[in-house]
């Protein structure tokens, strides 16, 4: 498809307002190191920012796993060949590129949880903004089961989405969380069968693609920017994103259609 980024190890498809990401390296479990896919994450996110015809990317994996998250073999060879300062700066330089990038979504992100995301893959689904999983998912802050810790900033989002002693258990411990599991304790938004899965994020993604583009963005920009705003200066942020809104063309189609009983017409502008 014309416009779409040229990625490597991943596949993109753009359908209506709504964008699927799918991991292609089953081969490797799809892990984030040892392949392409943090470069094609990373250009996914790009071009998601600057495409103002896109509001929801899902993310899911091909094959067995969502996402097996670091290549350890690799990892084993960096740790005997690379001193301190090398692994620093390749952690700076690589994996942790994805969660500034996830950060800089403009875009709901919507991960469809397909089998076992561990390590950096449990992370990966955490940075998105909603998480549906199938009977077959698994989740694993793993890393202190190899002496080490999350190294892409795992612990940031593993706490906002489970709250600080859930996550510290699941970090002290490194212990795996299957499905039903994840969704009691708010890891999971819902869990399916296998073949409801993309479908069912499908589904979720429709509800988000069919509001006005420009308040999805804004909408977006604000929950993130509550993560470390104080009320004071959160309201400020609210009075201004709202004031733009309420000047857009979207606003007003959605005042018609709202008073004529209709659904609306949104064209982003």
């Amino acid at each position: 498809m014309s416009g779409l980024p040229t990625l490597k190890d991943a596949a993109l498809d753009l359908e209506g307002r709504v964008a699927v990401l799918t991991l292609k390296r089953d081969d490797m479990r799809n892990a984030l190191s040892g392949t392409s896919l943090t470069d094609d994450i990373c250009a996914t996110l790009e071009w998601t920012n600057a495409r103002a015809e896109v509001s929801v990317l899902i993310i899911t994996g091909a094959g067995s796993a969502f996402s097996a998250g670091g290549n350890i073999k690799a990892m084993r060879e960096r740790a005997l060949k690379s001193t301190a300062a090398e692994m620093e700066d390749y952690y700076r330089r690589n994996i942790q590129r994805i969660p500034r990038a996830m950060q800089a979504a403009e875009v709901a992100v919507i991960a469809a949880v397909n089998g076992p995301a561990i390590g950096a893959g449990f992370d990966l689904a955490n940075m998105c903004d909603i998480r549906i999983g199938s009977v077959n998912a698994q989740f694993g802050e793993t890393f202190i089961n190899l002496g080490l810790m999350a190294g892409d900033g795992g612990g940031w989002f593993l706490r906002r989405v489970v709250g600080s002693q859930r996550a510290a258990e699941l970090t002290f411990t490194g212990r795996v969380v299957k499905a039903e599991e994840a969704r009691a304790i708010g890891i999971l938004l819902e869990v399916t069968e296998p073949d409801r899965l993309l479908p069912r994020a499908r589904e979720i993604a429709a509800q988000i693609a069919a509001k006005p583009p420009l308040a999805v963005r804004y909408a977006k920009r604000t929950l993130r920017l509550a993560q470390h705003q104080g009320l004071d200066e959160h309201l400020d942020t609210c009075a201004s994103f709202q004031a733009a809104l309420q000047k857009t063309g979207d606003h007003l189609e959605a005042l018609a259609a709202f008073f004529e009983k209709r659904n609306g017409l949104f064209k982003g502008t």
